[in-house]
């Protein structure tokens, strides 16, 4: 059984401690920075069997040296990234399997946001860790691919069963509704989605993890092909990538 602990760290990251009962392995998804992930692993666990690294950006990876030398740890990261991703020793291809004690998990490319993204993927628990390339209710911006390649990444993650848990690097999700409502005026479902949000941050809780079903119903990036998000944007006739270059390039400067 997979138990994820979501840790807050610096100012709006998410890092996440995953826990397989069955083998008691411990795992850390994208340790931001050392310090809030220690003092958790010492309280309940006192150690660390894998980091896994969605994409090289430091505040994904701040905390992997100094956890590897304090646990004896392993890195897992794509091989694109083997060169950018801090003490990585297991370097993984796209679609390859690999185990995390009892868990079966997947590692899928997906670029655009860096050329090395990648998500984690366990079809047995019904989760993913996408990062910095799907948040609720927004997408990542394209640092380093291309629009083409940030589109097929997400249509990607969208075909996955509709209720996979989305846990995704930040908690964007505030600002992204503003946006999806912004530009979806008439989908009733973000404002059911708008009250939801209110009372997780007003909790001082975290708006994730979400469904891939949920998205699908209220993440505007997600549906690029819907009709409705066309006519509101004036882009009736465009292409599903002429919708998302228009709404990044407004999300950009939102």
């Amino acid at each position: 059984m997979l138990n994820i602990n979501i840790l807050p760290c610096l100012k709006d990251n998410y890092s996440f401690v995953i826990h397989d009962s069955k083998t008691n392995t411990v795992s850390v998804i994208d340790p931001s920075e050392f310090e809030p992930i220690d003092n958790f692993i010492e309280k309940k666990f006192k150690k660390i069997d894998y980091i896994l690294n969605t994409h090289h950006h430091f505040d994904h990876t701040g905390g992997n040296l100094d956890l590897k030398k304090k646990y004896a740890t392993k890195i897992i990261g794509s091989k694109k990234d083997e060169k950018r991703i801090p003490g990585i020793d297991i370097k993984l291809s796209n679609n390859e399997n690999f185990k995390l004690g009892s868990l079966d998990f997947k590692i899928f490319f997906v670029p655009g946001h860096t050329n090395g993204h990648v998500c984690f993927y366990s079809e047995s628990e019904k989760v993913v860790f996408t990062g910095d390339t799907l948040f609720s209710l927004g997408c990542g911006r394209v640092f380093e691919g291309t629009l083409l390649e940030m589109l097929s990444s997400l249509n990607l993650i969208k075909k996955l069963p509709i209720n996979t848990q989305i846990y995704c690097g930040h908690e964007y999700t505030q600002k992204n509704l503003d946006f999806c409502i912004k530009y979806e005026i008439n989908n009733n479902r973000l404002e059911e989605k708008k009250k939801w949000i209110k009372s997780r941050l007003d909790q001082k809780q975290p708006t994730i993890p979400v469904t891939i079903k949920e998205e699908l119903n209220t993440n505007i990036f997600l549906r690029c092909d819907n009709l409705e998000v066309k006519k509101s944007l004036g882009m009736k006739d465009s292409t599903e990538l002429e919708v998302f270059e228009k709404l990044r390039n407004l999300k950009d400067n939102f």
